[in-house]
C-alpha cells in the first residue's frame, strides 16, 4: 500500500514539484513531464512556462542517416565516450510508430540497455506517430524538458527514412549524418537530402571493404559545395560502433563544433532559428484545433451542392465556411 500510495502521490505532483525534481535529477520527474508533453496535456503551456527560465544551456546532437547504418549502436557507443568525460546525457530515439497502438516500437532503448542503470543517462523512446522528417511532432518540447533538467548534452536519434530526414537539422545544434561501406551506392542515395545537413560525417562500419572508396567519395561531393571562407568544413569520421572505435574522435569533434559555433554569432542564429519553427509550429497547430470544426460544419453540405450546382466557385465557399465557423466561436 505505501508503494501505491507513492505512485498516486508522483502522478499527482504539480508541475512546479515536478519541475523541480526534474532539475534535481530525478528521473521519473523527467520522464512524467516528457509524457505531459507527448500527451499534450492541458498542462503543457504551464510545463513549458516553467521549464523556459532554465532552458538554452544543453548541447543537442542530431544523429541522422539511413536505415542500416548503425545509428542506435552509434548513438549509444557515443553516450559511453560521453560518459567518460564526465557529461550528463539525454537522449531522445525517435522510433517508428506501431500501427496498433500508436506508441514507440522502442527498438533504439532495446539496443542502448547497457545504460539503463546509469543516472547520469536519460533515454527516452518517442513515437514518429506519422509525422515526416524523422522526429516526432513533440521533439522540440521533449528536448526542453532534459534541457532544463540539466543535461549537458540531449542526443536526437532520428527515425531512418532516408533523403526526407533533413528536419533534426533545423533542431540540432550539431548535426552527425551517418553512412556505411556495403550499402549500395550510398553518396548518390542521400545526396539530395541528408547529406548537405552535415556538420560531422561518421562513416560507421568501417571495418568492411568500400569505407575508404565512400570516404573519397564523401570528400569530392563536399568539395563541390559552395562554402564562404569563413564556413565550417565538415570532418569525416571513420568509426566501427559495435567494438567502440573512433568514437573518442567523433566526440572531439562534437566538442570542437560546438566550440566554433560559440566563438561566432552562428550559435545564436541556429537556437533563434529553432525557435522560430517550434513558435510557427505550435502557432499552426492550434489554429488548425480551432478550426476542426470546419469538417463538421452545418452548413459545408450545402456550401458543396452550391459549387456542384455551379451557383459558387469553391474560393468563395470556403469564404463562406470560414466567416460561418468563426461567428460560431
Amino acid at each position: 500500500m505505501t508503494s501505491q500510495s507513492g505512485d498516486r502521490r508522483r502522478s499527482a505532483a504539480s508541475v512546479p514539484e515536478l519541475v523541480s525534481r526534474a532539475r534535481e535529477g530525478d528521473p521519473r520527474a523527467v520522464a512524467r513531464l516528457i509524457s505531459l508533453v507527448e500527451d499534450e496535456s492541458p498542462q503543457l503551456r504551464e510545463v513549458m512556462a516553467a521549464l523556459a527560465p532554465y532552458a538554452g544551456q544543453a548541447h543537442v546532437v542530431g544523429i541522422t542517416g539511413s536505415p542500416g547504418v548503425g545509428k542506435s549502436t552509434s548513438t549509444s557507443a557515443l553516450v559511453t565516450q560521453l560518459r567518460k568525460a564526465g557529461k550528463r546525457v539525454g537522449v531522445l530515439a525517435v522510433d517508428p510508430s506501431s500501427p496498433f497502438s500508436g506508441g514507440a516500437l522502442l527498438g533504439d532503448r532495446v539496443r542502448m540497455s547497457d545504460h539503463a542503470l546509469d543516472p547520469g543517462v536519460f533515454i527516452r523512446s518517442m513515437a514518429s506517430r506519422g509525422h515526416l522528417g524523422g522526429l516526432a511532432w513533440t521533439t522540440p518540447q521533449a528536448l526542453r524538458v532534459l534541457d532544463a533538467a540539466g543535461y549537458d548534452i540531449v542526443l536526437v536519434e532520428t527515425v531512418g527514412v532516408g533523403q526526407s530526414e533533413v528536419e533534426v537539422a533545423g533542431l540540432a545544434d550539431t548535426t552527425l549524418v551517418l553512412l556505411a561501406p556495403g550499402m549500395g551506392d550510398g553518396i548518390q542515395a542521400a545526396k539530395a537530402g541528408i547529406l548537405e545537413i552535415g556538420d560531422i560525417y561518421v562513416i560507421n562500419k568501417a571495418d568492411r571493404d568500400g569505407a575508404d572508396q565512400v570516404r573519397r567519395d564523401l570528400r569530392t561531393m563536399l568539395t563541390l559545395g559552395d562554402r564562404p571562407a569563413e564556413a565550417w568544413n565538415p570532418p569525416i569520421v571513420k568509426t566501427v560502433a559495435r567494438m567502440g572505435q573512433g568514437l573518442d574522435e567523433v566526440a572531439a569533434e562534437i566538442a570542437r563544433h560546438h566550440q566554433w559555433l560559440a566563438s561566432s554569432d552562428a550559435l545564436d542564429v541556429r537556437r533563434t532559428r529553432r525557435a522560430r519553427e517550434e513558435i510557427e509550429a505550435i502557432a499552426v497547430a492550434t489554429l488548425r484545433a480551432r478550426w476542426a470544426a470546419v469538417h463538421g460544419h452545418a452548413s459545408l453540405d450545402a456550401l458543396a451542392a452550391d459549387v456542384v450546382g455551379g451557383s459558387v466557385d469553391p474560393y468563395a465557399a470556403a469564404d463562406r465556411l470560414v466567416s460561418a465557423v468563426a461567428a460560431a466561436q
